[in-house]
């Protein structure tokens, strides 16, 4: 197995351990990933308050570039964010011929241009449609067993494009902690919104999202997530929301690669684990 790799500004800062795991768990299964080359930032929520042109140019630029590639493949996009934008710009060469032209004049000026041929995929599409709980299952060393899991998903990887999963119940992120061993958290809040970008701009809006989130999840012992922005809202305001609530909300938020990754017995340190290493996650997977 052969992708391009889309790691998206976030997994170079505030999610770099998102990146090591995926790489990680991605070499275990036999798959090679090849980064594009020169990849820019795909404008992530604030392009598309400036420019509708701008919003989908950026990320056209980086498949434009994925198209240059000589072993061109679909394209493994961690960031549920960056996905979302890509697959715009997909949608859009397959449905807008105009807009695709105007695309490319921009593109143009950087001799660039993006045909529609390189695919973006988010890794749970790929991790549970062309690996799949048996494949996963087959790597397992080390069970989670015992270690209670509540899924999820967010919004953006789900919607509005319905590629490989329910968006109103999803379950492809449930089969896979499920081949690890994991006992899966029954809960509704797996695809709700955590408030993503308006944590910044409608704080208390979007920490009353994350609450009510943290609270369902209260008798899990953990989260497991494939998206940075709701990786970073549901973990990083938990003191604060504690407080403001007057109830401990408390649970620690892993990405998906990273829990597979521990029950494939792959280092902790090579999953970016090493900074939670205070955290129990389960006897088992020590």
């Amino acid at each position: 197995m052969k992708y391009l790799y889309y790691p998206g500004c976030s997994l170079e800062s505030t999610a770099r351990e998102y990146d090591l795991a995926t790489r990680a768990i991605m070499h275990a299964l036999g798959a090679e990933l090849i980064e594009i080359p020169d990849w820019t930032c795909c404008g992530a929520t604030a392009a598309k308050a400036v420019d509708r042109r701008l919003a989908l140019a950026m990320p056209a630029v980086s498949l434009s570039l994925a198209e240059t590639v000589e072993s061109a493949a679909d394209v493994l996009v961690p960031c549920s964010a960056c996905y979302l934008n890509l697959k715009q710009v997909h949608e859009t060469a397959a449905t807008a011929p105009r807009t695709l032209a105007e695309i490319n004049e921009i593109l143009a000026e950087e001799s660039l241009h993006y045909s529609g041929k390189a695919r973006p995929r988010h890794i749970l599409d790929i991790l549970s449609k062309d690996i799949g709980p048996t494949g996963i299952l087959q790597q397992i060393t080390h069970s989670l067993s015992g270690l209670r899991v509540a899924p999820y998903y967010g919004c953006q990887c789900l919607r509005p494009y319905r590629v490989f999963d329910d968006p109103e119940a999803p379950t492809s992120m449930d089969a896979l902690l499920a081949a690890a061993g994991a006992d899966l958290y029954p809960w509704s809040m797996a695809a709700r919104c955590c408030g993503a970008s308006h944590m910044t701009t409608n704080a208390e809006v979007s920490k009353e999202l994350v609450f009510r989130i943290l609270k369902s999840a209260s008798g899990a012992d953990a989260i497991a997530t494939v998206c940075p922005m709701c990786q970073m809202n549901l973990e990083g305001y938990q003191g604060w929301i504690s407080s403001r609530y007057g109830e401990d909300v408390r649970i620690p938020v892993y990405y998906l690669p990273q829990l597979l990754g521990l029950a494939m017995g792959l280092p902790a340190r090579d999953l970016g684990l090493d900074a939670k290493s205070a955290r129990t996650v389960a006897p088992s997977a020590q």
